[in-house]
């Protein structure tokens, strides 16, 4: 049965879900934060990367997700030149400034890792290799943390959901 009657809407919710989800493991529970996290580094990557580019990332995006990195998009003016990583996350940073405090070098990270684990490699392979090289050590660094991030995560759901048959199993005393 579909929640929303329409299958496309109910797959573009799951997806991005589980992308808000994978970003709390990095940044913290709240899932508003996560979207705003998601959104704020899809736009400023967005806004570095070739026009052309940019849109063949945009296609790999869930359809929600999609509608976020489009909005407000001026390709125009594309692309802003970025030399330094420690530029873009400065201006991350600026963007996540109306929100609870998020640290925005953690926030490029976890989006970083998501895109890295979620769409075609070798459209990831293209968008990092249009990013200054800081950048792309940086990516790199990012899609090995989130492996260790959602192993770890993984763990500890074992772990509770065993204790908890543990739990159930013992008699009432």
């Amino acid at each position: 049965m579909s929640a929303t009657g329409l299958e496309v809407f109910d797959r573009t919710l799951q997806i991005t879900h589980i992308w808000l989800n994978d970003i709390t493991e990095a940044i913290g529970p709240d899932k508003r934060v996560a979207w705003k996290v998601l959104s704020v580094v899809l736009h400023k990557l967005r806004d570095r990367l070739p026009v052309e580019l940019a849109a063949h990332l945009g296609a790999e995006l869930p359809l929600l997700v999609r509608g976020a990195y489009y909005d407000q998009y001026r390709p125009a003016v594309q692309p802003v030149v970025c030399r330094h990583y420690q530029d873009f996350v400065a201006e991350v940073q600026e963007w996540l400034s109306d929100t609870r405090p998020v640290d925005a070098n953690e926030a490029i990270r976890a989006v970083f890792g998501v895109l890295s684990n979620h769409i075609n490699p070798a459209q990831v392979d293209k968008v990092r290799e249009a990013l200054p090289k800081d950048m792309r050590v940086v990516w790199a660094d990012a899609e090995d943390a989130y492996t260790e991030r959602m192993s770890l995560a993984k763990e500890r759901k074992a772990r509770a959901r065993d204790g908890a048959t543990a739990e159930d199993a013992q008699p009432a005393i």
